[in-house]
Protein backbone atom coordinates (compact mmCIF):
# COMPACT_ATOMS: atom_id res chain seq x y z
CA UNK A 1 0.00 0.00 0.00
CA UNK A 2 1.38 3.43 -0.94
CA UNK A 3 1.64 6.31 1.51
CA UNK A 4 -1.19 8.12 -0.29
CA UNK A 5 -3.47 5.08 -0.07
CA UNK A 6 -2.63 4.71 3.63
CA UNK A 7 -3.51 8.34 4.33
CA UNK A 8 -6.78 8.01 2.44
CA UNK A 9 -7.75 4.82 4.28
CA UNK A 10 -6.89 6.18 7.72
CA UNK A 11 -8.63 9.52 7.32
CA UNK A 12 -11.77 8.50 5.45
CA UNK A 13 -13.82 7.35 8.49
CA UNK A 14 -13.20 10.73 10.18
CA UNK A 15 -14.29 12.59 7.04
CA UNK A 16 -17.33 10.39 6.45
CA UNK A 17 -18.55 10.84 10.03
CA UNK A 18 -17.99 14.60 9.78
CA UNK A 19 -19.89 14.78 6.51
CA UNK A 20 -22.82 12.79 7.88
CA UNK A 21 -23.13 15.09 10.90
CA UNK A 22 -22.88 18.18 8.72
CA UNK A 23 -25.49 16.92 6.25
CA UNK A 24 -27.93 16.11 9.04
CA UNK A 25 -27.47 19.58 10.53
CA UNK A 26 -27.99 21.42 7.23
CA UNK A 27 -31.06 19.40 6.27
CA UNK A 28 -32.56 19.81 9.76
CA UNK A 29 -32.26 23.58 9.22
CA UNK A 30 -33.90 23.25 5.77
CA UNK A 31 -30.83 24.90 4.18
CA UNK A 32 -31.60 28.15 6.02
CA UNK A 33 -29.14 30.11 8.11
CA UNK A 34 -27.35 33.33 8.85
CA UNK A 35 -24.64 34.86 6.67
CA UNK A 36 -21.63 37.03 7.56
CA UNK A 37 -23.06 39.87 5.46
CA UNK A 38 -26.76 39.70 6.36
CA UNK A 39 -26.91 42.60 8.86
CA UNK A 40 -29.11 44.72 6.59
CA UNK A 41 -31.85 42.09 6.83
CA UNK A 42 -32.63 43.49 10.27
CA UNK A 43 -35.99 45.36 10.45
CA UNK A 44 -33.94 48.29 11.74
CA UNK A 45 -32.75 48.99 8.19
CA UNK A 46 -36.27 49.35 6.89
CA UNK A 47 -36.57 52.62 8.84
CA UNK A 48 -36.05 55.72 6.63
CA UNK A 49 -32.82 57.02 8.20
CA UNK A 50 -31.08 53.64 8.35
CA UNK A 51 -32.37 52.63 4.95
CA UNK A 52 -30.71 55.57 3.20
CA UNK A 53 -27.52 56.26 5.16
CA UNK A 54 -24.71 54.49 3.31
CA UNK A 55 -22.10 55.01 6.03
CA UNK A 56 -24.27 53.56 8.78
CA UNK A 57 -25.33 50.65 6.57
CA UNK A 58 -21.76 49.73 5.65
CA UNK A 59 -20.44 50.25 9.18
CA UNK A 60 -23.27 48.21 10.70
CA UNK A 61 -22.71 45.40 8.26
CA UNK A 62 -19.04 45.25 9.19
CA UNK A 63 -19.75 45.56 12.92
CA UNK A 64 -22.21 42.65 12.90
CA UNK A 65 -19.82 40.55 10.84
CA UNK A 66 -16.85 41.25 13.11
CA UNK A 67 -18.62 41.15 16.48
CA UNK A 68 -17.34 38.51 18.91
CA UNK A 69 -20.97 38.06 20.00
CA UNK A 70 -23.63 37.02 17.48
CA UNK A 71 -25.88 40.10 17.35
CA UNK A 72 -28.35 38.64 14.87
CA UNK A 73 -30.96 37.41 17.36
CA UNK A 74 -30.88 40.83 19.09
CA UNK A 75 -31.30 42.63 15.75
CA UNK A 76 -34.02 40.16 14.71
CA UNK A 77 -32.12 39.13 11.60
CA UNK A 78 -33.91 36.11 10.14
CA UNK A 79 -32.16 33.02 8.89
CA UNK A 80 -31.96 33.35 5.14
CA UNK A 81 -32.55 31.03 2.20
CA UNK A 82 -29.58 31.73 -0.05
CA UNK A 83 -29.47 30.46 -3.65
CA UNK A 84 -25.70 29.93 -3.36
CA UNK A 85 -26.25 27.65 -0.37
CA UNK A 86 -28.59 25.58 -2.54
CA UNK A 87 -26.03 25.54 -5.35
CA UNK A 88 -23.24 24.31 -3.11
CA UNK A 89 -25.50 21.66 -1.61
CA UNK A 90 -26.44 20.57 -5.14
CA UNK A 91 -22.73 20.27 -5.93
CA UNK A 92 -22.12 18.13 -2.86
CA UNK A 93 -25.15 15.90 -3.46
CA UNK A 94 -23.95 15.32 -7.03
CA UNK A 95 -20.54 14.16 -5.81
CA UNK A 96 -22.21 11.78 -3.36
CA UNK A 97 -24.65 10.50 -5.98
CA UNK A 98 -21.87 9.87 -8.49
CA UNK A 99 -19.80 8.07 -5.88
CA UNK A 100 -22.80 5.91 -4.98
CA UNK A 101 -23.32 5.03 -8.65
CA UNK A 102 -19.68 4.09 -9.09
CA UNK A 103 -19.88 1.77 -6.07
CA UNK A 104 -22.95 -0.10 -7.38
CA UNK A 105 -22.32 -3.61 -8.64
CA UNK A 106 -25.70 -4.67 -9.98
CA UNK A 107 -26.65 -1.38 -11.67
CA UNK A 108 -29.76 -0.96 -9.51
CA UNK A 109 -30.21 2.38 -7.71
CA UNK A 110 -29.68 2.22 -3.96
CA UNK A 111 -32.05 3.75 -1.42
CA UNK A 112 -29.36 6.33 -0.69
CA UNK A 113 -29.12 7.28 -4.35
CA UNK A 114 -32.89 7.59 -4.69
CA UNK A 115 -32.87 9.92 -1.69
CA UNK A 116 -30.06 11.99 -3.21
CA UNK A 117 -31.87 12.21 -6.53
CA UNK A 118 -34.98 13.49 -4.77
CA UNK A 119 -32.98 16.16 -2.93
CA UNK A 120 -31.20 17.18 -6.13
CA UNK A 121 -34.49 17.53 -8.02
CA UNK A 122 -35.84 19.71 -5.23
CA UNK A 123 -32.78 21.99 -5.28
CA UNK A 124 -32.82 22.39 -9.06
CA UNK A 125 -36.51 23.35 -8.92
CA UNK A 126 -35.76 25.85 -6.15
CA UNK A 127 -32.86 27.37 -8.08
CA UNK A 128 -35.10 27.78 -11.09
CA UNK A 129 -37.67 29.54 -8.88
CA UNK A 130 -35.11 31.79 -7.15
CA UNK A 131 -33.36 33.07 -10.26
CA UNK A 132 -33.22 36.86 -10.57
CA UNK A 133 -35.88 38.22 -12.90
CA UNK A 134 -35.59 40.79 -15.68
CA UNK A 135 -32.21 39.81 -17.13
CA UNK A 136 -31.14 38.34 -20.45
CA UNK A 137 -30.43 34.88 -19.04
CA UNK A 138 -30.59 32.84 -15.87
CA UNK A 139 -28.65 34.42 -13.03
CA UNK A 140 -28.65 34.60 -9.26
CA UNK A 141 -27.79 36.88 -6.35
CA UNK A 142 -27.72 36.66 -2.57
CA UNK A 143 -30.95 36.79 -0.56
CA UNK A 144 -29.96 39.88 1.47
CA UNK A 145 -29.20 43.54 0.80
CA UNK A 146 -25.48 44.14 0.68
CA UNK A 147 -23.65 47.44 1.11
CA UNK A 148 -20.35 47.29 -0.78
CA UNK A 149 -17.73 50.02 -0.61
CA UNK A 150 -18.68 51.34 -4.02
CA UNK A 151 -22.25 50.17 -4.50
CA UNK A 152 -25.52 49.25 -2.88
CA UNK A 153 -26.60 45.79 -3.98
CA UNK A 154 -30.23 44.94 -3.17
CA UNK A 155 -31.23 41.36 -2.39
CA UNK A 156 -31.27 39.05 -5.41
CA UNK A 157 -29.31 41.48 -7.58
CA UNK A 158 -27.40 39.02 -9.76
CA UNK A 159 -23.62 38.83 -9.72
CA UNK A 160 -21.26 36.74 -11.79
CA UNK A 161 -19.92 35.27 -8.54
CA UNK A 162 -23.24 33.93 -7.23
CA UNK A 163 -24.23 32.86 -10.73
CA UNK A 164 -20.87 31.16 -11.24
CA UNK A 165 -21.17 29.05 -8.12
CA UNK A 166 -24.65 27.86 -9.08
CA UNK A 167 -23.95 27.21 -12.76
CA UNK A 168 -20.88 25.21 -11.78
CA UNK A 169 -23.12 22.95 -9.69
CA UNK A 170 -25.62 22.69 -12.53
CA UNK A 171 -22.81 21.76 -14.90
CA UNK A 172 -21.60 19.02 -12.57
CA UNK A 173 -25.17 17.71 -12.31
CA UNK A 174 -25.61 17.78 -16.08
CA UNK A 175 -22.24 16.09 -16.65
CA UNK A 176 -23.22 13.19 -14.40
CA UNK A 177 -26.86 12.75 -15.44
CA UNK A 178 -27.56 14.63 -18.69
CA UNK A 179 -30.49 16.35 -16.93
CA UNK A 180 -32.27 18.63 -19.40
CA UNK A 181 -33.48 21.26 -16.92
CA UNK A 182 -29.92 21.74 -15.66
CA UNK A 183 -28.74 22.01 -19.27
CA UNK A 184 -31.35 24.64 -20.13
CA UNK A 185 -30.63 26.75 -17.05
CA UNK A 186 -26.91 26.53 -17.72
CA UNK A 187 -27.11 27.45 -21.41
CA UNK A 188 -29.44 30.35 -20.64
CA UNK A 189 -26.88 31.79 -18.21
CA UNK A 190 -24.57 32.55 -21.15
CA UNK A 191 -26.91 35.37 -22.12
CA UNK A 192 -26.49 36.96 -18.69
CA UNK A 193 -22.70 36.81 -19.06
CA UNK A 194 -22.64 38.03 -22.65
CA UNK A 195 -25.40 40.65 -22.58
CA UNK A 196 -25.81 41.95 -19.04
CA UNK A 197 -22.29 42.16 -17.62
CA UNK A 198 -20.03 45.08 -18.48
CA UNK A 199 -16.64 44.52 -20.10
CA UNK A 200 -13.70 46.56 -18.88
CA UNK A 201 -10.53 46.91 -20.91
CA UNK A 202 -7.19 48.11 -19.58
CA UNK A 203 -4.76 50.60 -21.06
CA UNK A 204 -1.96 48.46 -19.57
CA UNK A 205 -2.73 45.64 -21.97
CA UNK A 206 -1.19 45.74 -25.43
CA UNK A 207 -4.00 43.87 -27.17
CA UNK A 208 -7.45 45.24 -27.98
CA UNK A 209 -9.41 42.07 -27.30
CA UNK A 210 -8.81 41.13 -23.68
CA UNK A 211 -11.28 42.40 -21.09
CA UNK A 212 -12.58 41.83 -17.58
CA UNK A 213 -16.22 40.94 -16.89
CA UNK A 214 -17.82 43.20 -14.28
CA UNK A 215 -18.93 41.85 -10.91
CA UNK A 216 -22.58 42.73 -11.61
CA UNK A 217 -24.53 44.50 -14.37
CA UNK A 218 -24.28 47.74 -12.36
CA UNK A 219 -20.55 48.25 -11.85
CA UNK A 220 -17.26 48.28 -13.70
CA UNK A 221 -15.05 46.70 -11.08
CA UNK A 222 -11.97 44.72 -12.13
CA UNK A 223 -12.12 41.68 -9.83
CA UNK A 224 -10.07 38.83 -11.24
CA UNK A 225 -11.79 35.83 -9.68
CA UNK A 226 -15.22 37.22 -10.58
CA UNK A 227 -14.29 37.65 -14.24
CA UNK A 228 -12.84 34.15 -14.33
CA UNK A 229 -16.17 32.75 -13.16
CA UNK A 230 -17.70 34.32 -16.26
CA UNK A 231 -15.03 32.64 -18.38
CA UNK A 232 -15.71 29.31 -16.67
CA UNK A 233 -19.44 29.53 -17.38
CA UNK A 234 -18.81 30.18 -21.07
CA UNK A 235 -16.24 27.36 -21.23
CA UNK A 236 -18.59 24.87 -19.64
CA UNK A 237 -21.43 25.82 -21.96
CA UNK A 238 -19.06 25.57 -24.93
CA UNK A 239 -18.35 21.97 -23.94
CA UNK A 240 -22.07 21.30 -24.47
CA UNK A 241 -22.96 23.47 -27.47
CA UNK A 242 -19.56 23.78 -29.26
CA UNK A 243 -20.45 27.38 -30.10
CA UNK A 244 -17.08 28.88 -31.05
CA UNK A 245 -17.99 32.42 -29.97
CA UNK A 246 -18.33 31.26 -26.36
CA UNK A 247 -14.81 29.89 -26.04
CA UNK A 248 -13.35 32.84 -27.97
CA UNK A 249 -14.98 35.26 -25.51
CA UNK A 250 -13.81 33.15 -22.60
CA UNK A 251 -10.24 33.27 -23.95
CA UNK A 252 -10.31 37.06 -24.09
CA UNK A 253 -11.39 37.18 -20.42
CA UNK A 254 -8.70 34.65 -19.49
CA UNK A 255 -6.07 36.68 -21.34
CA UNK A 256 -6.91 39.74 -19.23
CA UNK A 257 -6.37 37.87 -15.97
CA UNK A 258 -3.17 36.24 -17.25
CA UNK A 259 -1.81 39.65 -18.27
CA UNK A 260 -2.35 40.93 -14.71
CA UNK A 261 -0.70 37.97 -12.98
CA UNK A 262 2.05 39.06 -10.60
CA UNK A 263 5.65 38.04 -11.23
CA UNK A 264 5.57 35.60 -8.29
CA UNK A 265 2.57 33.78 -9.79
CA UNK A 266 -0.12 35.34 -7.59
CA UNK A 267 -3.11 37.52 -8.37
CA UNK A 268 -4.38 40.44 -6.36
CA UNK A 269 -8.07 40.42 -5.46
CA UNK A 270 -8.73 43.39 -7.75
CA UNK A 271 -6.99 46.04 -9.76
CA UNK A 272 -7.90 48.88 -7.38
CA UNK A 273 -5.36 49.92 -4.75
CA UNK A 274 -7.86 48.92 -2.05
CA UNK A 275 -7.88 45.39 -3.52
CA UNK A 276 -4.12 44.80 -3.56
CA UNK A 277 -4.09 41.79 -1.29
CA UNK A 278 -3.58 38.11 -2.06
CA UNK A 279 -5.75 35.55 -0.28
CA UNK A 280 -6.40 31.83 -0.28
CA UNK A 281 -9.87 31.26 -1.63
CA UNK A 282 -9.91 33.92 -4.35
CA UNK A 283 -6.63 32.48 -5.62
CA UNK A 284 -8.25 29.04 -5.57
CA UNK A 285 -11.18 30.34 -7.59
CA UNK A 286 -8.86 31.71 -10.28
CA UNK A 287 -6.87 28.47 -10.48
CA UNK A 288 -10.01 26.32 -10.70
CA UNK A 289 -11.51 28.48 -13.43
CA UNK A 290 -8.27 28.54 -15.42
CA UNK A 291 -8.10 24.76 -15.27
CA UNK A 292 -11.73 24.44 -16.33
CA UNK A 293 -11.11 26.77 -19.30
CA UNK A 294 -8.02 24.76 -20.28
CA UNK A 295 -9.92 21.47 -20.07
CA UNK A 296 -12.80 22.58 -22.28
CA UNK A 297 -10.83 24.68 -24.77
CA UNK A 298 -7.78 22.41 -25.01
CA UNK A 299 -5.81 25.67 -25.01
CA UNK A 300 -2.37 24.93 -23.53
CA UNK A 301 -0.92 28.40 -24.06
CA UNK A 302 -1.35 29.38 -20.39
CA UNK A 303 0.13 26.23 -18.87
CA UNK A 304 3.20 28.01 -17.49
CA UNK A 305 1.04 30.74 -15.94
CA UNK A 306 -1.17 28.14 -14.29
CA UNK A 307 1.90 26.25 -13.09
CA UNK A 308 3.30 29.46 -11.59
CA UNK A 309 -0.03 30.30 -9.96
CA UNK A 310 -0.30 26.87 -8.39
CA UNK A 311 3.31 26.96 -7.21
CA UNK A 312 2.61 30.22 -5.39
CA UNK A 313 -0.63 28.79 -3.99
CA UNK A 314 0.77 25.57 -2.57
CA UNK A 315 3.86 27.25 -1.13
CA UNK A 316 2.14 30.20 0.57
CA UNK A 317 -1.27 29.16 1.91
CA UNK A 318 -0.78 26.02 4.02
CA UNK A 319 0.77 25.23 7.38
CA UNK A 320 2.49 21.92 8.10
CA UNK A 321 -0.44 20.72 10.19
CA UNK A 322 -2.92 21.37 7.36
CA UNK A 323 -4.20 24.73 8.59
CA UNK A 324 -5.23 26.82 5.54
CA UNK A 325 -3.81 30.33 5.82
CA UNK A 326 -6.17 33.16 4.88
CA UNK A 327 -3.51 35.45 3.39
CA UNK A 328 -0.23 34.49 1.78
CA UNK A 329 1.68 36.32 4.52
CA UNK A 330 -0.68 35.80 7.46
CA UNK A 331 -2.10 32.61 8.94
CA UNK A 332 -5.18 33.94 10.67
CA UNK A 333 -8.06 33.92 10.40
CA UNK A 334 -8.67 30.25 9.68
CA UNK A 335 -11.77 30.46 7.51
CA UNK A 336 -14.24 27.83 6.30
CA UNK A 337 -14.67 29.13 2.75
CA UNK A 338 -10.89 29.27 2.39
CA UNK A 339 -10.59 25.73 3.76
CA UNK A 340 -13.32 24.31 1.54
CA UNK A 341 -11.96 25.93 -1.60
CA UNK A 342 -8.48 24.71 -0.63
CA UNK A 343 -9.77 21.12 -0.60
CA UNK A 344 -11.44 21.52 -3.99
CA UNK A 345 -8.42 23.17 -5.61
CA UNK A 346 -5.85 20.80 -4.11
CA UNK A 347 -7.74 17.74 -5.31
CA UNK A 348 -8.21 19.30 -8.75
CA UNK A 349 -4.45 19.80 -8.94
CA UNK A 350 -3.87 16.21 -7.74
CA UNK A 351 -2.52 17.06 -4.31
CA UNK A 352 -4.75 14.69 -2.37
CA UNK A 353 -2.46 14.47 0.63
CA UNK A 354 -2.61 18.22 1.26
CA UNK A 355 -6.39 18.26 0.75
CA UNK A 356 -6.87 15.51 3.31
CA UNK A 357 -4.68 17.35 5.82
CA UNK A 358 -6.80 20.49 5.42
CA UNK A 359 -9.99 18.48 5.91
CA UNK A 360 -8.64 16.72 8.99
CA UNK A 361 -7.48 20.02 10.50
CA UNK A 362 -10.88 21.65 10.00
CA UNK A 363 -12.82 18.68 11.39
CA UNK A 364 -10.65 18.47 14.48
CA UNK A 365 -10.48 22.21 15.16
CA UNK A 366 -13.51 23.90 13.59
CA UNK A 367 -16.48 21.51 13.64
CA UNK A 368 -19.04 21.67 16.43
CA UNK A 369 -20.45 18.50 17.96
CA UNK A 370 -23.83 19.48 16.44
CA UNK A 371 -22.28 19.11 12.98
CA UNK A 372 -21.91 22.69 11.79
CA UNK A 373 -18.59 24.46 11.23
CA UNK A 374 -17.45 27.57 13.05
CA UNK A 375 -17.01 30.77 11.06
CA UNK A 376 -13.39 31.67 11.85
CA UNK A 377 -10.49 31.09 14.20
CA UNK A 378 -8.65 34.35 14.85
CA UNK A 379 -5.82 32.71 16.81
CA UNK A 380 -6.78 34.19 20.17
CA UNK A 381 -10.48 33.36 19.83
CA UNK A 382 -12.96 31.51 17.65
CA UNK A 383 -16.16 32.93 16.18
CA UNK A 384 -18.41 29.91 16.57
CA UNK A 385 -21.39 31.34 14.71
CA UNK A 386 -22.95 28.90 12.26
CA UNK A 387 -23.16 30.45 8.78
CA UNK A 388 -25.05 28.30 6.31
CA UNK A 389 -23.54 29.55 3.04
CA UNK A 390 -20.10 30.68 4.11
CA UNK A 391 -19.17 27.75 6.33
CA UNK A 392 -21.54 24.81 6.16
CA UNK A 393 -22.52 24.59 2.49
CA UNK A 394 -18.93 25.16 1.40
CA UNK A 395 -17.59 22.47 3.72
CA UNK A 396 -20.34 20.11 2.59
CA UNK A 397 -19.34 20.53 -1.07
CA UNK A 398 -15.66 20.07 -0.22
CA UNK A 399 -15.94 17.02 2.03
CA UNK A 400 -18.36 15.40 -0.43
CA UNK A 401 -15.68 15.84 -3.07
CA UNK A 402 -13.19 13.97 -0.87
CA UNK A 403 -15.47 10.93 -0.76
CA UNK A 404 -14.59 10.44 -4.44
CA UNK A 405 -11.08 9.45 -3.34
CA UNK A 406 -12.20 6.14 -1.89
Amino acid sequence: MTQMEQITTDQMPLITESLDKLQRYIEKENYMGWDPYDALSSPLFKLPFFRSNKFIRFASQQAVKRSSVNLRPLLRIPKGYNPVTLGLMLQGYCYLMNNEKLSQRDGKPTIKNLELESKIDFLVDELERLQSKGYSGTCWGYDFDWEARNANIPAFTPTVVATGFITNALYIFYSITGNQKAKELLISSANFILKDLNRIQSSNHSDNLSFCFSYSPFDKQIVYNASMKGARILSQIYSITKEAALIETAKNAVEFVINDQNANGSWFYSKKDAGKWVDNYHTGYVLDCLDEYRKHSNDKSYDENIKGGYWFYINNFFEEDGAPKFYNNKKYPIDCTAAAQSILTLIRYRNKEAALKVAEYMINNMQDKQGYFYFRDYGNKKDKTSFMRWSNAWMFAATSYIIRLR
